[in-house]
């Protein structure tokens, strides 16, 4: 998780897990039937997250790993449906490609300029940090022209 880098706020808000790691005896789904959600929700062409929060919401499953013993992205991983960049290093791209797009109509709009240079190197930072997890190839570069390709 990506501490705040360029506001004053400490950014501590956050939901807390429960303290027991055992699955409630409530929940009827098993492990294997959590699995191929899952999968069928990734062929949809969902992110990690946004399947955690449609079990969540939808299921009752409050933890997948819990359940199933690993993570969202660890299932897909092992079945090769994982994304080639990380998921926040994406929406940070994607967020810079749209900011762009905005500077190309309204040149004089000095404030997005500053958050694109302010997105910019966080988006720098992560890609240095997921390159020393071995998560992105070490010749990985952002940058700005090819962007776009990355978030069609």
């Amino acid at each position: 998780i990506m501490v705040r880098m360029h506001t004053p706020g400490k950014g501590i808000a956050q939901s807390a897990l429960p303290y027991k790691r055992s699955v409630p005896n409530w929940q009827k789904l098993t492990g294997d039937e959590v699995k191929e959600m899952i999968y069928k929700l990734s062929k949809k062409g969902l992110t990690p997250s946004q399947i955690g929060v449609i079990l969540r919401d939808s299921h009752g499953v409050n933890q997948v790993r819990h359940l199933t013993g690993t993570k969202i992205l660890r299932i897909l991983r092992a079945k090769g449906r994982a994304s080639k960049i990380p998921e926040d290093l994406y929406h940070l791209i994607k967020k810079a490609v749209a900011i762009r797009k905005h500077l190309e109509k309204t040149r004089q709009d000095k404030d997005s300029k500053y958050r694109l240079i302010l997105i910019e190197s966080r988006i720098h930072k992560l890609a240095r940090y997921y390159k020393t997890k071995s998560v992105l190839p070490p010749n990985w570069k952002y940058e700005s022209a090819t962007a776009s390709a990355l978030v069609a």
